[in-house]
């Protein structure tokens, strides 16, 4: 179990509150989200500076995922992903933009994006358990994004239906766990009764920030709307802890398949130790590292950004130093709606007189003949 460290009232300490701190309603109505709550993250002076931060960029989180913060690392993984930082307010990369993948753009009916040929992604709300800081979508924050209405569902329901070559749709955010299991179960009929949609996939932090959350009740639920995947969102192995691991065998129990994403953010996990951590720790709880996203260029999260040429390097590292079960797909979502590129280490050198020739992960150049295959006559 997870201690939550003083200065916060004693009303946030874990052992002193079992009951309500495994409740996850209690965890959702006692998230930290006011300025002077910063305190014992942040100096009081850090809290002023930090007030125009929070007026275009709120913030907010569970008691449960602030407890992981080592207060005694200034430079601590989780605090960095959830404490506020002056830092957003500096736009200096070129590129950054409100809505660096042209998600608006893309938006045939309020509340769906179309894309990629064959699926489709639905806002389901704006809320979150918790305020991830370099979430590409903070330019919704503010903007109090509610639950999907019945009419809102309707006409994206009309859309996919008049598009039959949409085969998988995914329940996105804000995050879609945030709903009540009734307007969760109602959304998920509404789009699982249309015939060409074949696959469902939800998007959701909470295993990782509200591990509460995936109780039997939602489990169960989820498991009536099979094929149904869930895609977890660790970013650092300080976040695979006992509650989350649990959180996971729930819904894998459930029958339900986890694949996660991992965003490669600057003084979080760019470095391959960490990383080799974090996908070998989710093989070891059964969750499938499915990509690997360069950071993207929403406005707001330059202080985040690696170079490509990082993530480049620390990919090649880990192909030559674990299984393929522990590798996910490094890849940059490109602006302007470009969909996203793999940006895969290539072993490749060259082709010369039919012969291929590589450079191992280890560095060892290897020839491979017969590189062109069969002809049609020797077929």
């Amino acid at each position: 179990m997870s201690s939550f460290p003083s200065p916060l009232s004693p009303a946030w300490q874990p052992d002193d509150h079992k009951p309500e701190w495994n409740n996850w309603r209690w965890q959702a109505a006692n998230r930290l989200t006011t300025p002077e709550e910063l305190a014992g993250f942040v100096s009081q002076s850090g809290i002023k500076q930090l007030k125009k931060v929070i007026e275009r960029y709120p913030w907010g989180s569970t008691p449960y995922f602030l407890s992981l913060i080592n207060r005694q690392n200034p430079r601590d993984p989780v605090a960095a992903q959830v404490i506020p930082s002056k830092k957003e307010l500096d736009f200096s990369i070129p590129g950054s933009d409100e809505d660096p993948l042209a998600e608006t753009r893309h938006m045939p009916v309020p509340g769906l994006i179309h894309r990629y040929h064959d699926r489709a992604l639905v806002i389901t709300t704006g809320a979150c358990f918790s305020y991830c800081r370099h979430c590409n979508r903070k330019r919704n924050w503010k903007r109090g994004i509610g639950p999907l209405g019945k009419s809102a569902i309707s006409k994206i329901c009309q859309y996919l239906k008049a598009t039959p070559r949409i085969r998988e749709v995914i329940l996105s955010g804000g995050d879609p766990l945030t709903l009540p299991l009734e307007k969760l179960d109602r959304l998920l009929y509404a789009l699982s009764s249309i015939s060409h949609v074949q696959v469902l996939r939800i998007g959701t932090r909470a295993p990782v920030v509200l591990p509460m959350r995936i109780t039997a009740e939602l489990a169960s639920l989820l498991k009536s709307y099979r094929p149904l995947w869930v895609n977890t969102h660790f970013n650092h192995p300080a976040e695979i802890t006992d509650e989350s691991a649990a959180a996971c065998d729930r819904l894998l129990l459930a029958g339900i398949p986890l694949s996660n994403h991992t965003v490669l953010l600057k003084g979080v996990n760019d470095d391959f130790s960490t990383l080799h951590r974090l996908f070998t720790g989710l093989n070891r709880i059964m969750v499938r590292p499915y990509y690997l996203f360069h950071c993207d260029a929403a406005k707001g999260t330059d202080h985040f950004r690696t170079s490509v040429f990082k993530g480049i390097e620390i990919m090649s590292r880990l192909y030559g130093r674990t299984g393929g079960l522990c590798l996910p797909q490094y890849v940059v979502d490109l602006p302007s709606g470009g969909g996203k590129a793999p940006v895969m280490p290539s072993y490749l050198l060259g082709v010369e007189n039919g012969v291929a020739i590589f450079r191992t992960s280890e560095g060892r150049i290897i020839k491979y003949q017969g590189v062109h295959g069969a002809t049609e006559e020797e077929e």
